[in-house]
């Protein structure tokens, strides 16, 4: 058995206590322990593993934006053990040959576990998908995105959906609500994709939601944070939504689907999310090359990169005093282990031990060129993160002091 040790989050507090590793698996917690190797992190934190419920590694056929290994590398410095791959790629992953081909595909190069959606378009048999972590559907038009335009193809969906057992996250905007034009700011893309679309598509989604578990991805504005309270549907909100919008001076960096929203959105989604009210945590990284957001405004592709400092800059906003580390940890890693069925998210017997170690006091300013997407770039240039100092991925050291220590760990999740 190995040892680690420091002050762990266990059991909703931070403690002096150790953790316990066999076969990959945490087998006791306790004040003192003794066996094999033995890693003392002294008064640094612990924590579990964030899972990140919503990326785009962009494989197959977008890898000039991303990969499963620079996706995989660039969320293990950012303390995420574990990610779950959306399917609009190309092509896109809607049936069965397209998903064991993804598989095969990103097989053995991965930095960390990770789970795959598959996506339903209106020719999709769900029931022949075969294994996955969940199923998407798009409500409305994004990036290679396959849509449900008509009614009875999104009850057959769910319908489909409710009897394989599994979760489908909806990307909520409704479609005939979208205006395509020529845009030329974050203002004017937001016009184009107005609040009413989101919360027409949650409207839209209630008829469900006793025939399916659904997730309602990266909500945007504040109007559905009511709406969806009341419903028996889960959500998600990305930190692009709560850190930035629309009046600022980002231009097409910060150009992304759904749009940046207006100040009062941020602050009460942001708000929300310090209160306990959101359930999940998702950065919908999504990378684009610099010079395709280099392009006019119109051009340039919808999504921002975020899987690294999702997790890190929430947590030097804990260190900062505003949001307590209890609600960050079961947005960013109980809650999106347990809606999809993956052993991650807490330090408990019998979870992966999948351990985070982090120094409050080594908070640094996040600089794109550092981080380690092969976009290169981030909209968060020189915000404050605290990164992790080592991470353990089933117990394995894979990542100390910004080195990585083993490389090809990583492994798709087991789907009961």
């Amino acid at each position: 058995m190995d040892v680690v040790e420091g002050r762990l989050f266990f059991q909703g507090r931070l403690q002096r206590a150790c953790v316990g590793i066999e076969d990959g698996l945490i087998v006791a917690v306790k004040k003192v322990l003794r066996g094999g190797e033995h890693f003392d992190f002294g008064d640094r934190l612990v924590l579990p593993g964030a899972v990140d419920p919503h990326v785009h590694f962009r494989e197959p056929g977008l890898t000039h934006k991303e990969d499963f290994r620079s996706g995989s590398l660039s969320a293990l410095h950012g303390g995420v053990t574990c990610v779950l791959d959306m399917p609009n790629t190309v092509p896109p992953v809607i049936d069965r040959a397209a998903l064991d081909d993804k598989r095969e595909a990103v097989r053995g190069r991965s930095w960390i576990d990770y789970g795959l959606f598959a996506g339903i378009a209106p020719t999709t048999d769900v029931a022949s998908l075969g294994p996955c972590v969940g199923y998407k559907v798009f409500l409305g038009s994004s990036t290679q995105s396959v849509l449900l335009r008509e009614e009875r193809e999104l009850a057959k969906a769910m319908d489909a959906v409710g009897r394989a057992g599994r979760v489908v996250s909806v990307h909520a905007e409704e479609e005939a609500l979208l205006t395509h034009r020529d845009e030329r700011s974050l203002r004017e893309h937001e016009e184009c994709r107005p609040r009413q679309a989101e919360t027409a598509a949650i409207e839209r989604l209630t008829a469900y939601q006793e025939r399916a578990r659904i997730n309602v991805c990266h909500v945007s504005c504040a109007d559905s944070l009511a709406m969806l309270k009341a419903s028996r549907m889960g959500f998600e909100v990305a930190p692009h939504h709560m850190l930035l919008d629309a009046s600022m001076d980002l231009e097409a960096w910060g150009k992304v689907n759904p749009p940046l929203r207006r100040r009062a959105d941020r602050e009460a989604l942001f708000q929300a999310f310090c209160r306990g009210d959101v359930p999940m945590l998702a950065t919908d990284h999504a990378p684009h090359a610099p010079e395709e957001k280099e392009r006019g405004f119109g051009e340039a592709p919808s999504g921002v990169p975020g899987v690294e400092t999702g997790f890190s800059m929430l947590l030097a906003l804990v260190k900062r005093g505003f949001l307590p580390l209890a609600i960050l940890l079961k947005a960013a890693c109980l809650t999106p282990a347990r809606t999809f069925g993956v052993n991650k998210g807490e330090i408990a017997e019998g979870r992966d031990a999948d351990l985070v170690v982090v120094d409050p006091r080594e908070i640094v300013r996040i600089k794109g060129k550092e981080l380690h997407s092969k976009c290169g770039w981030t909209p968060y240039e020189g915000r404050e993160a605290l990164f992790p100092q080592a991470v353990f991925l089933r117990g394995r050291l894979v990542l100390r002091d910004g080195s990585v220590q083993e490389e090809g760990r990583g492994r798709e999740v087991p789907y009961a």
